[in-house]
């Protein structure tokens, strides 16, 4: 019962999040757009920018934003890499990567630029 509540939970996530970029009059590309080196949460346009969006949701912002690792960013990383390969411009179109963090109230807070490939 619990892992379908988190999965529950996590859509009604993505779903404030999305609302939430689309209130900034950003396009959604993608949802929970899937490749070989793994998921992708949200992919938004902001005009010439592709925006993924990694979102995670707990009880605070400080907890949402801890469950996000190096791993799971390195993941995302090779999977907009996977994505870009479908886009005009392929890897010169101009992206970033959000860290979208929704707490126990439904609250969000967007980092922009989280995190990049290093």
């Amino acid at each position: 019962m619990t892992g379908r509540v988190s999965y529950h939970a996590g859509l009604a996530a993505e779903d404030i999040v999305a609302r939430d970029y689309a209130a900034r009059a950003h396009q959604i590309a993608a949802r929970r757009w899937r490749g070989k080196s793994g998921e992708i949460d949200l992919i938004m346009r902001d005009g010439e920018t592709l925006v993924f969006v990694e979102v995670k949701k707990s009880a605070t912002f400080a907890r949402a934003a801890l469950r996000l690792g190096r791993r799971q960013m390195d993941r995302l990383c090779a999977s907009a890499g996977e994505f870009l390969a479908g886009e005009p411009r392929g890897q010169l179109t101009d992206v970033r990567f959000d860290l979208a963090l929704v707490d126990g109230r439904g609250a969000v807070n967007v980092i922009e630029n989280a995190f990049m490939e290093a």
